[in-house]
């Protein structure tokens, strides 16, 4: 049944739609602790330690992390190939142009799978940068209200951050009403609060992260 499901067209877009979902609640969570740097090194340091003993002592140190890392590079890998494998079977579908121009879609739907991309990209810089450190000069470990200062001090980190979440904003914007049709919750009366509610899930990610890049640049936090 589960390969079934996996090799249907329906199966991998309800595949998309729950992995979304999955990712979007990680989105919020991650915002809203994001967040916690206004109010402090102390605050954003202390929130960051208790992902790591999250658990305890059911759980040993960090064991409730990776529990939910593995979860989230386990929704991203099969939103991931998913995507890319329902696009391939819409291009061998229709393989020819279309003689009539199709009706012009909105520019978050046209760009989904060069949001997905970047996203993906952007995914294993800022592995690099805040988590292990490997780009981050000078970056230390434990000491994650620093490290997130240094980032948003120069250029190419403010840079790299704001486009991957305006990429975001969009790919959550067409991606929660999108799921929401798979999953059979939208309808006729419905599309309206759907799609007003995916306007604002959006707007609401996309200016709570970049607040963070902008407070330093503007050393409301520093």
């Amino acid at each position: 049944m589960t390969r079934t499901l996996w090799d249907s067209t329906v199966g991998k877009k309800t595949i998309m739609a729950v992995t979304g979902l999955v990712m979007l609640g990680y989105l919020v969570a991650h915002m809203v602790g994001n967040l916690k740097i206004f109010f402090g090194p102390g605050e954003f340091d202390g929130y960051a330690h208790w992902l790591r003993t999250m658990g305890e002592p059911v759980l040993h140190y960090e064991w409730a992390l990776w529990i939910v890392r593995v979860g989230l590079v386990a929704a991203v890998v099969l939103h991931g190939v998913s995507a890319y494998q329902l696009s391939r079977r819409d291009i061998r579908a229709r393989p020819a142009k279309y003689v009539h121009k199709r009706p012009r879609s909105s520019y978050a739907t046209r760009t989904m799978r060069w949001g997905g991309i970047i996203l993906a990209l952007f995914i294993v810089w800022h592995i690099l940068d805040l988590t292990t450190g490997t780009v981050h000069t000078g970056f230390e470990a434990g000491h994650p209200y620093q490290n997130v200062i240094d980032t948003f001090s120069t250029w190419y980190g403010n840079v790299i951050y704001i486009v991957a979440v305006l990429a975001m904003g969009l790919h959550v914007q067409h991606g929660f009403w999108s799921a929401a049709q798979t999953l059979g919750v939208g309808n006729a009366t419905r599309d309206r609060v759907l799609k007003t509610l995916a306007n604002l899930l959006a707007a609401a990610l996309t200016v709570g992260f970049i607040s963070v890049p902008v407070a330093v640049m503007t050393g409301v936090v520093s």
